[in-house]
């Protein structure tokens, strides 16, 4: 293994312009992660061709180069503006934005950027120690197994609802309800589509999210002037990393938490960043002596998410090398770029391209350090785009919105739609109804049906059958669990 690795690193630092390009990479997801509206997955269809003429081993760090930075790069947007870049940083919102109107952007900034590495680093070690292991344990998945993991991320949600259970548990549904719109999953049947042939297609997620936070966070500051957002320049300031050992003690078993959730999730295809960071932070929330803290600005909630979402890099990963099974939509690029250039991701991978494999891990770690050094250097960068004037800057925010909007599919139909979610964005604000609910129902809604729907084709239609499968029983045991302790953290906080 180690001459492995040494073959590995001798690849990327055999040339600086290898470095470089590695750099540039990082520095180009970061960017991307950061604009709202605009994905990973969008930075990696832009380079995907350009790196067709590269050698295998660095076209591929490049690719991976581009994911971790991407991953990393929305928490900037998701603190300084309450908008997430990427879905992967919408739990980063909920703790990092009121720290950021505390003053406290620095520590926001520089604790999200800090669990973003170590989440990226504890992945790269679970991918290369315990990859075979992992990916053995999910090729016993089937889909009553998946359809446990799903109710058990949706019963999360009783975290994520506010103060009126009422309303969060109605825009969870709503979030779910909108997720049927389009042909059904199992045989493509047409449902509330009237007619229309952009919606056979579904809503994706992208306009959804965007349009439910960017363009409704857009309308309600449009008329405030940036005297707050000054406010965050002028209080902004940073000592080392932007916390202190003791606050980093302790956040060490969030952290560990949040990194084995991330990777856990990460390994489960279909599920992702998106989800992982809001499990991660309902968690957190619900393993916390004060839990009512979360919301006010504390940095619990955005070492969870940010730890969580880029520990999802390495378990996505997984499966995509040893299986040849994408985890998410990024992941399902890497393995375009690896069959661009030949490689075919599966079993064999180790033993026919082994010098290819350690060559992405390497890269992984490169890419990680790359990722801390150019967001910590850039960090007061960041917050100047706070000086920039609201009637440049929002109007500006919007138009990169539309535009992360239509590159999804290339439709206008994506570019209404966000404006039309903008508008539910803004009504669910004004009568109180939670958001993050609503968007973990619309993630999770296909999921739930689709295992639930092959479930039953697989037993008959007997519900029943799922109680002669010990995993899927295992996380129904982990929601009873859940729920128990739960309650009893209530009854203590009462007396």
């Amino acid at each position: 293994m180690l001459e492995l690795f040494g073959a590995g690193f001798s690849v990327i630092f055999a040339n600086p312009l290898n470095i470089l390009l590695i750099f540039t990479g990082v520095l180009a997801g970061i960017i991307f992660g950061a604009l709202p509206g605009l994905t990973t997955v969008a930075a990696l269809s832009m380079f995907l061709p350009i790196t067709y003429g590269m050698h295998l081993g660095i076209a591929l760090a490049v690719l991976t180069g581009i994911y971790i930075g991407g991953t990393s790069g929305g928490l900037v947007s998701a603190i300084l503006l309450n908008i997430p870049g990427t879905p992967s940083s919408i739990a980063t919102c909920f703790d990092g934005r009121p720290l950021a109107l505390k003053g406290q952007a620095g520590k926001a900034l520089g604790v999200g950027i800090f669990c973003s590495f170590l989440g990226t680093m504890g992945s790269i070690a679970a991918m290369v120690f315990i990859s075979p292991l992992l990916a053995a344990f999910t090729i016993k998945f089937g889909p009553w197994e998946n359809f446990a993991v799903t109710v058990f991320a949706l019963a999360l949600i009783s975290s994520l609802v506010g103060k009126s259970l009422t309303k969060g548990l109605l825009s969870a549904f709503f979030g779910m309800m909108i997720a049927t719109i389009g042909m059904a999953p199992i045989d493509s049947a047409n449902r509330y589509t009237f007619g229309s042939l952009d919606l056979t297609s579904g809503l994706t997620l992208l306009p959804v999210l965007v349009g439910l936070y960017a363009i409704s966070e857009v309308v309600s500051n449009a008329g405030g002037g940036h005297g707050q957002r000054a406010s965050i320049i002028s209080d902004f300031k940073i000592k080392g990393l932007g916390f202190s050992f003791l606050e980093f003690k302790g956040q060490i078993t969030n952290i560990i938490r949040s990194m084995l959730i991330g990777i856990g999730i990460g390994i489960l295809p279909g599920i992702g960043g998106s989800t992982s960071n809001l499990i991660a932070y309902s968690v957190a929330k619900n393993s916390s002596k004060k839990p009512e803290d979360f919301g006010t600005g504390i940095i619990d909630g955005v070492v969870a998410s940010e730890t969580s979402n880029n520990a999802t890099i390495g378990g996505a990963m997984i499966p995509l090398l040893t299986l040849g099974i994408p985890g998410d939509g990024s992941t399902a690029l890497l393995l375009g770029g690896f069959m661009l250039h030949g490689v075919t991701p599966g079993p064999l991978l180790f033993e026919t391209n082994g010098a290819a494999v350690y060559t992405i891990f390497a890269a992984m770690i490169v890419s990680s350090f790359l990722m801390m050094i150019i967001m910590y250097a850039g960090m007061k960068g960041f917050v100047q785009i706070l000086k920039i004037p609201s009637f440049i800057l929002l109007p500006v925010i919007v138009v990169l919105c539309i535009i992360g909007a239509y590159v999804v599919n290339f439709r206008t139909f994506d570019a209404w739609g966000l404006l039309i979610f903008g508008i539910i964005g803004i009504l669910m604000q004004k009568f109180g109804v939670p958001i993050p609910p609503l968007i973990l129902g619309f993630i999770l809604g296909e999921p739930f049906e689709t295992n639930l729907r092959r479930g039953l084709q697989y037993s008959n239609g007997n519900f029943l059958d799922i109680v002669n499968h010990p995993i899927a029983l295992a996380f129904f045991g982990l929601l009873i669990l859940f729920f128990t302790l739960t309650g009893i953290q209530k009854r203590k906080r009462k007396k």
